[in-house]
């Protein structure tokens, strides 16, 4: 496999997919074959302590293969795409320098699509007066405000995310344009080959139900506790699925296991907006093995 195509364009490999279609096992045994490192592509893996609730790799599962963009900051900090961009650019410059082929995985599709389609995002100041009147409105309100505003956009974002809805509707309002059409695509810097995986839906559905099981026997409830105690009940913890069910069943507004049904049906309606937004990549290649790929 050519590390650098005749157009002088590094190659770089993407595995996508929807969260627990297996793209961590699946990334390693290919780096692994292939010689190659890992970039994550996941808005929730760059904060430190965001463990067992974002199903971050352990040092075991990497197995040796060297990974970045994980445990990069504080979760105080308002990580955007716009940095994710920057620095990930910079990790695939040194991982092929290493003469190494970058694998970016993940299921944050914004992330991989600014960093590999060069999306340009729209250069907006933020408008405080607005985001303080829409700070007094519920999740639910803010959700069917963006919906009336741009349909399209609220499938890929989840409804109770108050940040993000928050920045959609404001980048909408003021451009007066659907979001799709504020951010420009300029030509990749990058060769691609894109791998998806993904399940049957019910198989999907199963191993969601399984991995949220094991994140509670793992420890998730103490997880969740270390962190309001060193961060408080910051949004980067209180809107993150995983995080933000356990805090209802801490504060006493639902059982356990009414906790991990909502934590369930929350990851499915993630993996739901994942694929929405992957299938719109004609590009991918769903469910290619490793032995398949070109030397």
């Amino acid at each position: 496999m050519n590390k650098t195509l005749s157009n002088n364009k590094i190659k770089v490999i993407a595995i996508v997919g929807p969260t627990a279609s297996g793209k961590t096992a699946y990334s390693i045994e290919l780096a692994k074959k292939i010689d190659a490192e890992i970039i994550s592509a996941d808005s929730r893996l760059v904060y430190k302590g965001f463990d067992i609730g974002a199903a971050k790799p352990t040092k075991e599962e990497m197995d040796g293969i060297p990974h970045y963009m994980i445990d990069i900051v504080e979760p105080e900090f308002e990580y955007s795409a716009g940095l994710y961009k920057n620095e990930a650019k910079e990790k695939i410059l040194e991982i092929h320098n290493k003469n190494k082929i970058p694998i970016i995985v993940g299921g944050t599709g914004l992330y991989i699509d600014i960093l590999l389609k060069n999306y340009n995002l729209p250069q907006i100041e933020a408008n405080h007066a607005l985001r303080n009147e829409l700070k007094t409105l519920s999740a639910d309100n803010l959700y069917q405000k963006l919906y009336e505003l741009d349909t399209e956009a609220t499938n890929a974002i989840d409804k109770n995310d108050r940040k993000k809805l928050i920045r959609a509707i404001e980048i909408i309002t003021t451009t007066g344009q659907p979001l799709s059409k504020t951010r420009s695509i300029d030509e990749s810097e990058y060769d691609i080959e894109w791998i998806g995986k993904n399940f049957e839906r019910k198989i999907l559905y199963n191993r969601i139900d399984k991995r949220v099981d094991i994140m509670i026997e793992n420890g998730l409830i103490k997880e969740t506790q270390n962190l309001l105690k060193k961060h408080g009940r910051i949004p980067n913890i209180v809107n993150t699925i995983g995080y933000r069910e356990i805090i209802s069943y801490l504060d006493n507004k639902c059982s356990l296991e009414e906790a991990s049904d909502l934590l369930k049906k929350n990851t499915r309606n993630y993996a739901k907006r994942q694929l929405t937004w992957f299938r719109r990549n004609s590009e991918i290649k769903w469910d290619v093995y490793p032995e398949k790929l070109k030397k």
